[in-house]
């Protein structure tokens, strides 16, 4: 018999719960795990679900260890999306996948996708590649009708429409609350536009220039002075041109001419000639630059008056927006582009009003087209578990999906319609709901059986079953032991089970025990064949005490089994 070769190829833990160390080859096929309550058979399962990113809980790590570790192998060769998962993030590795989870006693936690470091988010996304898990009680989920509508698209394959309409949804949504934002703020902003229009009327009327305040001050400090300023260009002007007693000027032409009788001294005294020419030319540059400052200066009354008017206005609406007079032309723009702004939302508002209408025709065709794939799946879906439940020993129930429109008005994230499971366990009875018909042990079974079609769709390399046997036995049980063996067939199956009868379907066994060394718990996990396996499922058919009946009824289950 052949097995598909996409699986878990190994599984490494270290410091997990009970477990101090495993190093766990696995094969593909069936693979049951079996063991006393309490021996760690959850435990194996919940360190791989760390692996492919399941929350980590800090009571995970074992006693007295600082680090948790766990590692998983994945043949990838025949899943073409794990390929491209890993191909798009340039972690291709061969025809194999390596998962590595760390956990601290600080409570952080790393991860690795082939020895590359990963965000959590990465180890989830391709560990829903790689791993189908059915956790125990999964069961009491499906009294939700969210749940109940979960499994209709995903055992009906509307998974992808239903995606379509949630995305509708979502960009109708964003739309409808953008749009009730810019209408609530719609009289704050109009407002506030009536605001900025005076504001901006008056810094338009100012016409400030740039650079035209600190000309107004200059201007005004020298029209403020003209009559010292005057004073005082007069005053130097008579001290380079001098008065009765004689100015620069003519003290320097003096000097000049005393220095020719210095001349038998040499080129020292022609130097000293030179310096005291040179100061009389300095001093006749300013005499003429003081004349034209003279020229400039003028008392201008009106003038003046004039530009410490203009320097006024500017000053007062300055210090009325509370900013300096040269920020003025700054705050004019500002200001003018938050009034086109407030322009662009009026203008929105049409623009998603109209886009509203739009999204919502949209959302209604996504939506109308995934109902009438409901509808139809529906029928199907009913029929495949109705068959799986007569497999299950379960034939007089009647099984039926309901799809009936829903009653809001509004765009749904999931449609149009209520999904409800209906079902019939005495016949001749009317469907009722789920949630108020089926019995503890008929829930589960009917649990399993959407479980089971679930998994054989599945595209996952591995399926795991966490005691979803609970709460049945006898002719039931090996029922699903069965159903378990032929989904092996067409994937690695990996189950926690009670069951003797599903244990002997099992392609391969192992089993969790539990040890007490000086007052430290351990679990372990072990392959068991031959003898060993036969014990194995006699101890759970009769428990502790075996005898030689129940060895021989393990041997016949087991002989069963391999038919």
């Amino acid at each position: 018999m052949g097995y598909n070769p996409r699986m878990l190829r190994s599984l490494a833990i270290r410091n997990h719960s009970l477990i101090a160390t495993l190093d766990l080859e696995l094969e593909g096929g069936f693979c049951v795990i079996t063991g006393e309550t309490g021996a760690g058979k959850s435990i194996v399962l919940d360190a791989l679900g760390l692996a492919i990113g399941n929350r980590a809980d800090a009571r995970a790590l074992r006693e007295g260890a600082e680090r948790l570790e766990v590692s998983a192998e994945f043949d990838v060769s025949a899943t073409p999306a794990a390929q491209a998962w890993l191909a798009e993030r340039s972690l291709e590795q061969e025809e194999s996948c390596v998962l590595r989870r760390v956990m601290t006693r600080d409570g952080r936690s790393r991860a690795w996708v082939n020895g590359q470091a990963a965000t959590l988010a990465d180890l989830k996304s391709l560990g829903d590649l790689l791993v189908d898990m059915h956790a125990q009680h999964e069961h009491h989920a499906l009294l939700s009708r969210a749940t109940q509508q979960q499994v209709l698209d995903d055992v009906g394959g509307q998974a992808p429409r239903a995606r379509a309409v949630a995305t509708a949804y979502a960009a109708w949504r964003d739309c409808r609350d953008e749009l009730a934002a810019l209408e609530a703020g719609a009289r704050e902003r109009e407002d506030r536009r009536e605001l900025l229009r005076y504001q901006l009327q008056e810094l338009q009327e100012l016409g400030l220039s740039e650079g035209e305040t600190e000309a107004l001050e200059s201007r005004q400090r020298l029209l403020a002075n003209a009559g010292e300023l005057g004073t005082q260009v007069q005053a130097l002007l008579a001290l380079c041109e001098g008065d009765e007693r004689g100015g620069l000027l003519a003290l320097l032409r003096k000097a000049s001419t005393m220095t020719a009788v210095l001349q038998p001294l040499g080129t020292r005294a022609e130097g000293l000639r030179d310096l005291i020419s040179s100061a009389a030319i300095q001093v006749e540059e300013a005499r003429r630059e003081l004349l034209h400052l003279g020229d400039t200066i003028e008392s201008d009354p009106a003038a003046l008056a004039a530009v410490e008017a203009r320097l006024s206005l500017i000053y007062q609406l300055a210090r009325k927006h509370r900013v300096t007079p040269a920020e003025l032309p700054a705050l004019q723009q500002r200001l003018q582009d938050e009034e086109r702004g407030i322009a662009g939302s009026d203008a929105r508002i049409g623009q998603l009003a109209g886009q509203l209408d739009t999204l919502r025709a949209a959302w209604a065709t996504e939506a109308k087209a995934l109902g009438t794939a409901r509808r139809r799946a529906a029928a199907e879906v009913s029929e495949r578990v109705g068959e799986q439940l007569a497999f299950l020993g379960m034939g007089a129930c009647r099984f039926e999906i309901a799809v009936t429109p829903g009653s809001g008005k509004d765009p749904s994230p999931h449609g149009t319609e209520q999904i409800e499971f209906m079902v019939a366990t005495n016949p001749g009875a009317t469907p009722g709901p789920l949630a108020r018909i089926a019995s503890g042990g008929e829930l589960s079974r009917i649990s399993l059986a959407i479980q089971v079609i679930t998994a054989s769709r599945s595209t996952t390399p591995t399926v795991i079953f966490d005691e979803v046997d609970v709460g049945i036995g006898g002719a039931t049980a090996d029922a699903v032991g069965s159903l378990l063996q032929e989904l092996g067939r067409h994937a690695q199956v990996l189950c926690v089970t009670h069951l003797a009868q599903v244990a002997a379907r099992g392609i391969h066994h192992l089993r969790a025990a539990k040890t007490v060394t000086d007052g430290v718990t351990s679990a372990s996990l072990e392959a068991l064949s031959g003898n060993d396996r036969v014990e194995e499922i006699a101890r759970m058919i009769g428990g502790r005490n075996l005898t030689a009946k129940t060895r021989a009824h393990a041997k016949e289950m087991l002989q069963t089994a391999a038919g």
